[in-house]
């Protein structure tokens, strides 16, 4: 029987390893979960007197230090000076040195968001004209390297020590308390605590390499572990610390003084345990919720209660599979997993996996916003793939909750035994008593000085243990010859190699922009990490510039996107279109549009578009006299007394 199993939980074993290196190697560094939405001076821009200051807004609150915001001059020179500080809301800003000379100047950014993800950027704007610069702005790495690899198989590692611990004593205490004394069952729960009380190390020892330098080396520097415990993740770690300390206690009661309790008093214990356990294991569950999606964006107060819901049902159903697994292959003769246990189980998963799919909607909700969120970013794609993998996880689960209804009980297990064939019986017995005379024979010639007490004390004492090995062994084979344990085996083994898939996956989608972030950032224009985006190369044959407005009335955000092509001199086509912070169509009263070339005392030339259906408005022979670098200005008005005036440079010719 061993032969057997060993194949099957290594190539379980490989299958984690396998799907763990695929996910995370594939992840890449931490997607950010906060946007930079509005820069002052903007991206791109040219600006005829030096700012004073460098302003950035990001979609939620970040965390900065010293280094977060730079602003460098075209020789790699820093121009900032102090500390960036908070201006109002999401808004940040750094002062810059007085009397700076024109030329093109780097802004970038490293910054902490407020669900515990590094985000990285720069991009460039000029001051009287642009000029060329020693300053690379390819995106700065956030969350990436070795560094990052390591935290993100850190958060595997914890997000799987909590489900097989939680899980697992949850499986023992309310479906098998049988299971207590089962050596396999203990090790599988030591093991989730292990392996979360080390994963919960590492992340804070990689925490502040990860958020600033992603070096290595910086991993064991005392100065910046002393900075990641002011900070929120490092309180949830130090506090996930302390709570192991406390599921420590719990396991070792749990495996210790309540298995040699009964009746009455292990009853009492049984409730004292449910209790602290759910007390422990909500507090684990909370150390996420308070610092990573939860705690941040749409309705915190009502999202970090389901969080926690829902990772409880999510470690109840697949830490409880695993205990079950470990239970069918490796629980004793004398002490099997009983079909009411099954049961049980099946009870309590069905419900799990109830709360499961009622948070993960909510969820799911919260991080989207939209259906076009789904299949137009990188989270709903990969929610998509989750989605589908619970569905085959839950027909998988459907095909065992069938054959734990066909599992026999210990009584029909006991008329098999009875029933079994008398050639059976006797074979064992003639090889049990062949076994018990030779070495009666060998104890008589080899011991023949030995007292006769003693040789027959030994003999007693072989034959026992000859008699117990055959009867485990005759237990194990009818146990195992039972069709629906074999069954429900293998349908148990599958649903935990699809869980295995489902919680990378999860892993990497925490650690993904969400959905409703992306497509906000992407609707209020969000600034490129290069000097110029690709729309406004000069090379290309056609100009795009987005530019979010706000009339201050009613209604009255928005982005309205400009179009020219081929953005040369001469005749050239414009449409324009003006969309809701959601992306979708904003059919305006009047757009109008203006073309200006200070450089020239040109402009401004107004054009106004024709309006050709909801949100898109189009103008075709709009004439750009000259090449240069050119202010086109838009004016939206939303009502009859709302309107605002919005502008960008862009070189055109």
């Amino acid at each position: 029987m061993t032969q057997t199993i060993a194949p099957r939980v290594r190539m379980l074993v490989l299958l984690f390893l396998a799907v763990t290196g695929a996910l995370l190697a594939g992840a890449g560094p931490a997607s950010a979960h906060a946007a930079l939405t509005g820069s002052d001076p903007a991206q791109g821009v040219v600006v005829d007197k030096a700012p004073t200051q460098v302003s950035l807004t990001f979609s939620e609150t970040v965390s900065m230090n010293d280094d977060s915001l730079r602003v460098l001059d075209p020789k790699g020179t820093r121009v900032d000076t102090g500390k960036p500080s908070g201006v109002s809301g999401t808004t940040y800003a750094v002062p810059l040195h007085s009397g700076l000379p024109d030329g093109t100047y780097t802004v970038t950014y490293q910054v902490v968001s407020a669900d515990s993800h590094p985000v990285a950027g720069a991009y460039t704007f000029s001051i009287g004209a642009p000029s060329e610069t020693s300053v690379s702005v390819s995106d700065r790495t956030a969350g990436g390297g070795v560094v990052g690899w390591l935290y993100g198989f850190g958060r595997y590692a914890s997000y799987a020590g909590f489900i097989v611990m939680t899980g697992g004593a949850a499986f023992v205490l309310a479906c098998w308390q049988r299971g207590t004394g089962v050596r396999a069952v203990q090790r599988l729960v030591v093991s989730g605590w292990v392996a979360m009380t080390a994963a919960t190390l590492f992340l804070l020892l990689l925490r502040g390499s990860y958020t600033s330098s992603g070096k290595l080396g910086d991993v064991f520097d005392l100065d910046l572990l002393g900075e990641v415990l002011q900070t929120k993740t490092g309180a949830a770690l130090v506090s996930r610390l302390l709570l192991l300390a406390a599921a420590a206690l719990f396991i070792a009661v749990l495996f210790g003084a309540y298995d040699k309790r009964e009746g009455e008093e292990k009853r009492d214990l049984t409730f004292g345990l449910a209790v602290g356990g759910t007390v422990v294991a909500a507090g684990l569950a909370a150390s996420w919720a308070m610092a990573e999606h939860a705690s941040t964006g749409l309705q915190p107060g009502i999202a970090m209660p389901v969080d926690v819901l829902h990772l409880l049902a999510v470690a109840t159903w697949l830490g409880g599979l695993t205990a079950l697994l470990v239970a069918l292959y490796r629980a004793p003769a004398d002490r099997p997993v009983e079909a009411p246990a099954a049961r049980r189980f099946s009870r309590l998963a069905l419900g799990s996996v109830s709360v499961v799919v009622a948070t993960g909607t909510y969820q799911s909700w919260r991080q989207l916003g939209s259906w076009s969120a789904l299949t137009d970013t990188r989270y709903g794609r990969l929610l998509l793939v989750k989605i589908g993998l619970v569905a085959l996880l839950v027909g998988v689960a459907w095909i065992s909750r069938r054959w734990t209804a066909r599992l026999a009980d210990p009584a029909t297990r006991e008329a098999e035994r009875k029933s079994a064939p008398e050639k059976e019986r006797v074979t064992a017995s003639a090889g049990t008593g062949d076994t018990a005379g030779q070495a009666s024979g060998d104890d008589t010639s080899g011991t023949g000085s030995a007292k006769p007490g003693t040789a027959s004390a030994e003999r007693a004492a072989q034959l026992a243990r000859q008699q117990a090995a055959v009867d485990a062994t005759r237990q194990k084979r009818l146990r195992d010859s039972d069709a629906h344990r074999f069954g429900l085996r293998r349908s148990v083994l599958a649903e935990a190699g699809v869980a295995v898939v489902v919680l990378a996956v999860t892993t990497v989608l925490t650690s993904t922009e969400p959905g409703r972030t992306e497509q906000d950032a992407a609707a209020a224009g969000r600034a490129p990490s290069s000097s110029s985006s690709a729309a406004e190369d000069s090379t290309s044959s056609a100009l795009t510039l987005d530019m979010s407005f706000d009339t201050g009335g009613t209604d009255g955000k928005g982005v309205v996107s400009v179009d020219l092509d081929p953005a040369r001199t001469g005749a050239n086509e414009m449409h324009v279109y003006v969309t809701r912070p959601n992306g979708r169509a904003f059919d305006v009263p009047e757009v109008k549009v203006a073309f200006t070339l200070e450089a020239k005392d040109i402009g401004p030339l107004p054009v106004v578009p024709d309006h050709i259906t909801t949100g898109h408005w189009s103008a075709d022979g709009v004439q750009i006299p000259m090449a240069g670098e050119w202010e086109i200005s838009v004016t939206v008005r939303t009502s009859d007394i709302d309107q605002v005036t919005v502008s960008k440079n862009a070189q055109i010719g």
